[in-house]
């Protein structure tokens, strides 16, 4: 092999031997030393420069990036990468997914290569606290978690950001929306309706929350709250972004969501978007958006409108002990607009239902308005029952 276990440790040690006292190294830097020091080791072997070029990336994947993960990275057309341990790797590409021939040397590999990855992003992960999350700057999302969580050695998920282009356009042309219903969204948005985002874990929560957002008005002011910074706003100049903070390794220094939502009345915002909701802070949710804060944005986890609404307020439960009905009154006066969306047996991801909400002497009703026919098109609730 061009690049083992040997190979790199030696190559690693040259490298920092150069640098030095130069900590402050900038990527750019740190290739030329990388291709300088394998150009040195390498001189006068039958080695090809395109094998060359392939050892230096590998040595600079290995200190800087995501070591032999990097190339799973750099391809567009992958969606998600998992490591279940050293050996398992698993990729999406087009909504499926498939093993990878890539292996880590053993257990100590991968972890060093996410505690190094963490440490450089200022997330400290280790035995005692051996589950982490952090984003990249390209807006992916990584999730790691250590022995003892994982018994079966290191995990490791990145969740990019590189599949339909985020643009209304893109997704009427692939089918995850209809024109129809797209225009009864936007129309949403621009009359400051609150609308609710749920469905599973990738189905595109996300992505599509960050499409909706392009139809705000770019004279209003916009606060973010999420728990790791994933939204791209476009065209708001006026927008805050907050991010919630886990507990240090004393238990001091959290910063929850319900205190960044109650933090954020006090910024003027016209419109509070929440990444996801899935806690306590669902009841400083709903209040906020109920004390003057119309047409605000959020995203849960669920399978259905219907199962969401029970999530929600067992979630105000867990913060207020109301009665059930007047949660549901507060859920029904709050919310205007749910939109479920899913992941096909294909992979495809699309929308299921868009549903309205209104509420009478504490019961919630739902009027379904776009529903997926047979056929698996978006239609109106009404034409599909004809």
């Amino acid at each position: 092999m061009l690049f083992d276990a040997e190979t790199r440790q030696k190559l690693s040690a040259m490298v920092m031997q150069q640098i030095g006292d130069l900590t402050d190294i900038d990527d750019d830097g740190l290739k030329r030393l990388a291709l300088k020091v394998v150009a040195a080791e390498y001189s006068g072997s039958r080695l090809s420069f395109h094998d060359r070029q392939f050892i230096a990336n590998r040595l600079f994947d290995s200190m800087r990036g995501l070591d032999l993960l990097q190339s799973l990275m750099d391809d567009p057309e992958i969606t998600e990468i998992m490591v279940n341990g050293p050996y398992c790797i698993f990729y999406e590409k087009n909504g499926q997914l498939f093993p990878s021939d890539l292996k880590f040397d053993n257990v100590q590999h991968l972890s060093g290569v996410i505690t190094n990855f963490f440490g450089r992003a200022n997330r400290m992960i280790h035995e005692k606290n051996p589950l982490a999350d952090m984003r990249l700057p390209d807006g992916s999302r990584v999730h790691a978690a250590l022995p003892p969580s994982a018994p079966d050695g290191p995990v490791l998920t990145i969740r990019k950001f590189t599949g339909i282009k985020p643009d209304m356009h893109s997704l009427i042309e692939h089918d995850f929306i209809s024109q129809p219903a797209a225009n009864y969204l936007v129309e949403q948005i621009e009359r400051k309706q609150s609308i609710f985002i749920c469905g599973g874990t990738g189905t595109g929560k996300t992505t599509f929350l960050n499409i909706l957002s392009n139809f705000i008005p770019s004279s209003e002011r916009v606060i973010t709250i999420e728990d790791a910074a994933e939204l791209a706003l476009q065209n708001l100049p006026n927008t805050v972004r907050l991010e919630s903070r886990a507990a240090g390794p004393d238990g001091s220094g959290e910063i929850s969501l319900a205190d960044l939502i109650r933090a954020s009345l006090r910024m003027r915002p016209d419109r509070i978007i929440v990444g996801e909701v899935r806690g306590r802070e669902a009841f400083d949710m709903l209040q906020a958006m109920n004390t003057g804060h119309p047409g605000s944005l959020c995203t849960g986890h669920a399978n259905s409108c219907q199962d969401m609404l029970s999530r929600l307020t067992l979630m105000v439960l867990m913060a207020v002990q109301l009665p059930w009905e007047a949660i549901r009154e507060l859920i029904g006066s709050t919310l205007d607009i749910m939109v479920h969306l899913r992941r096909t047996l294909t992979g495809k991801r699309e929308i299921d239902e868009i549903c309205s909400l209104s509420t009478t002497e504490g019961q919630i009703q739902i009027h379904p308005l776009f529903i997926r026919s047979k056929g698996g098109i978006l239609v109106h609730a009404e034409s599909n029952r004809t």
